[in-house]
């Protein structure tokens, strides 16, 4: 396509909720981390290098019991708080602005655990209670 040389009516979304095709035999807990796998479907958070964070399950989606793409999962985008990791993978307050980590679909941490995780997203704060995580 060339160029714009007038004025373009672009359509817009607001980038909140989606909903994608679930993996087979998966829940996807309310809250819950929501992924796309490598076969570009729905699933929940994991120790994985082939995960990519979309956002949070907004309901839960079971399809534990359903083919792939049985169902649809519905995702919330944003920023939430997640479980921090412990020890030296504990996230602080200079991490903010930082990507952070998939442990599991409520865990977050501060590196890739010797590239065995998925980006969750960036670090937004970082408080007593846990992490806020941009999606």
């Amino acid at each position: 396509m060339p160029a714009l040389t007038a004025d373009r009516d672009t359509l817009r979304r607001d980038s909140i909720d989606y909903e994608w095709p679930m993996a087979a035999a998966t829940i996807g807990y309310t809250g819950a981390i929501a992924c796309i796998n490598s076969s570009g479907l729905l699933t929940r958070g994991a120790t994985s290098t082939t995960l990519k964070a979309v956002g949070v399950f907004k309901e839960r989606a079971d399809n534990s019991t359903g083919a792939a793409s049985a169902i649809n999962g519905k995702v919330r985008r944003g920023t939430f708080r997640f479980n921090n990791s412990a020890a030296g993978d504990a996230i602080v307050l200079a991490d903010v602005g930082s990507n952070c980590f998939i442990v599991d679909d409520n865990t977050v941490a501060k590196t890739n655990g010797s590239s065995t995780r998925s980006i969750a997203g960036v670090i937004d704060d970082v408080d007593a209670n846990g992490v806020w995580v941009h999606f």
